[in-house]
C-alpha cells in the first residue's frame, strides 16, 4: 500500500492529461500538484485543482523517474512477450481476456471485464494471414466523454497479445448496462455484497 506522501506528486513536465469526466484534453502544467488517486491497467487517475484527470503511461515521467521506470519495465516485458511469440499464431483468448481486466474506468477501481461492460469478444482470421480480435463493449454511463479512451486503452492492451494483429473496439449501447453485470468480484471491490 502506498503512502499519501508517495502518492503526492508534482509534475516534472507540462503534460497533456484527459479531464474526467467530460473526457476533454487538458494541459497541466510542470510543476502542478496533483494527487494520484488510481493508478491502474498502466493510467494514472490524478486530482488536479480543478478536479480528476487521467495521464496516459507513456506520460509516466512527468509524475517522477521512479513512476517513469517502473512503467518502461512493464512496457519492455510485454513487447518482448509478444516479439518472443512466432507470427501468424492464433492468440490465445484467456490472454485477451487477461489484457482486458487490464483496462480501467478511471473513476472505479474495478476492470472492464468485472464491470460487466464487455460484452463480446470474438477471434477471427484475417486476409493476410493473421487474426483479428473485436470487442463489443458499453460504458457505465452512455454520455461518459471518457469512452474513446476507455475503448482506445482497450484496443492498446488486446493488441500486445501474441498473434493479435488487428483489433476493433465498438461501444453499443444495447443491452443497457446496469450493476446487475458487475461480477461477483467487482462487487467485492465495490463493497456491494
Amino acid at each position: 500500500m502506498q503512502t499519501e506522501e508517495t502518492q503526492q506528486r508534482s509534475l516534472t513536465r507540462e503534460v497533456e492529461a484527459v479531464q474526467i469526466p467530460s473526457g476533454d484534453p487538458v494541459q497541466l502544467p510542470a510543476l502542478s500538484k496533483v494527487y494520484i488517486t488510481q493508478q491502474l491497467g498502466g493510467s494514472y487517475t490524478v486530482m488536479t485543482d480543478f478536479g480528476l484527470a487521467r495521464i496516459e503511461g507513456r506520460d509516466a515521467d512527468a509524475l517522477g523517474a521512479d513512476i517513469a521506470n517502473q512503467r518502461q519495465e512493464e512496457e519492455a516485458q510485454a513487447a518482448e512477450e509478444k516479439k518472443a511469440q512466432p507470427s501468424g499464431i492464433e492468440p490465445d483468448e484467456e490472454a485477451i481476456w487477461t489484457g482486458l481486466r487490464n483496462v480501467y474506468d478511471p473513476e472505479i477501481p474495478v476492470n472492464i471485464v468485472d464491470l460487466g461492460l464487455v460484452y463480446s469478444m470474438t477471434v477471427s482470421p484475417t486476409e493476410d494471414g493473421g487474426y483479428g480480435v473485436e470487442i463489443q463493449m458499453t460504458l457505465t454511463a452512455p454520455g461518459c466523454g471518457m469512452g474513446p479512451a476507455i475503448a482506445e486503452d482497450a484496443k492498446s492492451k488486446v493488441m500486445l497479445v501474441p498473434g493479435v494483429d488487428a483489433a476493433e473496439v465498438n461501444l453499443v449501447w444495447e443491452p443497457a448496462w446496469d450493476q446487475s453485470m458487475i461480477s461477483e468480484e467487482g462487487r467485492m471491490i465495490l463493497g456491494l455484497v
